[in-house]
């Protein structure tokens, strides 16, 4: 299969460069986070009261394996990574891209917001953005395919850059 699958921090742009990558290419788009909350029926942030940190890591990780996709931009959560079963599945249908964005440019990006109503999986209760992008940097770049540093970029040369390095 020939998909694209986007991983990376939360506000790395997964969802709004996946929607403009599609148009541009011609590929479908799949938010895998909206395909958790439909099948739950609940917010992801609902999910993560419900089901804690674990149950909802297990979830992610089902609904991901289980994606099925042709010629589709995969926008996937920020936790997909501490999956391996998705991940490898993920691996599979397509080419991972990983969307790297400073730890500045993080913070400017989502300051102000609840990172736990935006559905964000915090493994350690209370830790700081700095201290997740810590733990998730190594495993984003362990399944990445392709990298493609965000920082500094508008989400136009954001997806122009995808473009550009994957030769579409």
């Amino acid at each position: 299969m020939n998909n694209i699958v986007l991983i990376g921090m939360p506000g790395s742009g997964k969802s709004t460069a996946g929607v403009l990558l599609a148009k541009n290419i011609g590929y479908g788009y799949i938010d895998s986070d909206l395909t958790i909350q439909s099948e739950r029926k609940a917010l992801l942030s609902d999910i993560l009261s419900t089901e804690g940190v674990d149950g909802f890591i297990a979830i992610e990780e089902d609904v991901n394996a289980r994606l099925w996709a042709e010629k589709c931009v995969i926008a996937t959560g920020g936790s997909v990574i501490y999956g391996p079963k998705a991940m490898k599945a993920l691996a599979e249908s397509g080419t991972i891209v990983y969307l790297k964005v400073c730890l500045e440019e993080l913070e400017r990006r989502l300051a102000g917001k609840d990172l736990f109503s935006r559905g964000v999986v915090m493994k350690k209760p209370g830790a700081t953005l700095a201290e997740l992008y810590a733990e998730r940097v190594p495993l984003y770049e362990k399944y990445a395919q392709v990298t493609v540093d965000c920082s500094g970029l508008t989400i136009d040369r954001t997806v122009d850059e995808i473009i550009r390095i994957l030769n579409l």
